[in-house]
């Protein structure tokens, strides 16, 4: 290889890795605010979650079990990366909501199936799900757990049924998006949803 071609390759080589590592930093430069509002808004929603919880649990009538595992993920979305398209309003309560009835959906069909073969109906919530997401424009990853949790979840989550989908999972993306409609448009530079 010529001298030339060589110095090119590395030129190209240097510049590349420049551009990366521009990129890189931009990417996961946050401001002290955006650290503070995430963690206020990540607090405050699932703080009410489960408090309204505690408060269900309380009473003899119900036996609802409101905070679930998807909502944490769904937490870093909406307060972590409010201008994320997966963490928009329609793909936060779509994704879980489209989630939950298939998650549930599969649970009713894979009933009678043993127990030894729960990754079954596992994995048929889990991808019928995302189909269901990209079908409706909904996608949004946390989605996935929701219909998951509806398959695998405590005998408490699972005696729900369709309620399921009213309650944790509504209810819960509901508060969460109350909070994230109020704390991302509190400090200047943030805005949920995001403006296109």
């Amino acid at each position: 290889m010529p001298v030339s071609d060589s110095q090119d390759m590395k030129k190209r080589i240097h510049r590349n890795y420049r551009v990366a590592k521009y990129v890189v930093y931009k990417q996961t430069l946050v401001n002290t605010s955006d650290h503070i509002w995430t963690f206020i808004g990540g607090f405050v929603g699932i703080a009410l979650i489960g408090l309204i919880q505690i408060y269900f649990n309380d009473m003899p009538s119900t036996d609802n079990l409101f905070l679930i595992g998807s909502f944490g993920a769904s937490a870093v979305l909406i307060y972590g990366v409010t201008n994320s398209p997966l963490a928009q309003p329609r793909n936060l309560i779509g994704g879980h909501v489209v989630s939950a009835i298939v998650g549930v959906s599969i649970y009713k069909v894979c009933y009678f199936l043993p127990p030894d073969l729960m990754w079954l109906s596992a994995a048929l919530a889990v991808s019928l799900a995302i189909v269901a997401m990209q079908m409706t424009k909904t996608l949004h990853p946390p989605g996935g757990a929701t219909a998951l949790i509806a398959n695998i979840g405590s005998e408490k989550i699972k005696s729900l049924g369709y309620w399921y989908v009213i309650t944790p999972v509504l209810t819960g993306v509901l508060i969460m998006f109350a909070v994230a409609m109020i704390v991302n448009n509190i400090p200047e530079g943030r805005s949920y949803p995001a403006k296109r």
